[in-house]
C-alpha cells in the first residue's frame, strides 16, 4: 500500500461548474515513465493496456480509505472514485499516491448510484487525439492534471 498524505491535509477544489478537482499539493499527478511518445503504440494506444497495469482492488481499496481521510471525505466511499488524476489511458502512473485521489461525486450524482465521473469522457477523447497524432502526450498529461474541464480547449481540440 502506498503512503498517503496525513489526514485532513488535502482539500478539494471546484471548478466554476462545481466539478471537483484535487489539491495540487497532495495530488499533482504523476506519469508512468514507460509511456513516452516513442512507446505509444505498445502502451496507451494498445488495446488492453490499462487492464494490464491497473493495481488490484485489494490494494487500492485500502489506499482509497486512507486517501479519503487525507481529503477529509466523509461521504459514502461507494459514491466516490479513487481516481487517477492523469488516467492510465493517458500514461498516468498506476499507483503513485501523487496521481490518485478520492474524487467526490460530480454535480447531478444520485446518492447510492456509485461514482459518476464525466472526466472519463474527456480522457477517452484525449487518448483518441494522442493516438491519432492530433495531441501531444506530455501537453495532454499537463492539461488534464491542471483541470480536466478545460483540457480539450487548452489543447485546441474541438468536441
Amino acid at each position: 500500500m502506498q503512503r498517503q498524505p496525513a489526514p485532513g491535509t488535502c482539500h478539494v477544489r471546484h471548478t466554476t461548474g462545481k466539478q471537483p478537482l484535487p489539491d495540487p499539493k497532495c495530488t499533482p499527478g504523476a506519469t508512468n515513465p514507460k509511456v513516452t511518445a516513442a512507446t505509444l503504440r505498445s502502451t496507451i494506444c494498445r488495446s488492453g493496456y490499462t487492464k494490464d497495469i491497473r493495481p488490484p482492488v485489494n490494494i487500492t481499496s485500502r489506499e482509497k480509505k486512507a486517501n479519503a481521510a487525507s481529503y477529509g471525505y466523509t461521504g459514502p466511499l461507494h459514491d466516490a472514485e479513487y481516481d487517477h488524476l492523469i488516467s492510465l489511458q493517458l500514461g498516468g502512473d498506476p499507483n503513485d499516491p501523487r496521481n490518485l485521489w478520492v474524487e467526490p461525486p460530480s454535480p447531478g450524482h444520485r446518492p447510492g448510484a456509485g461514482p459518476n465521473n464525466p472526466k472519463d469522457v474527456v480522457e477517452n477523447r484525449l487518448k483518441a487525439a494522442i493516438c491519432s497524432g492530433r495531441a501531444d502526450l506530455t501537453k495532454a498529461q499537463q492539461a488534464i492534471a491542471r483541470d480536466w474541464t478545460t483540457a480539450e480547449a487548452v489543447l485546441g481540440l474541438g468536441r
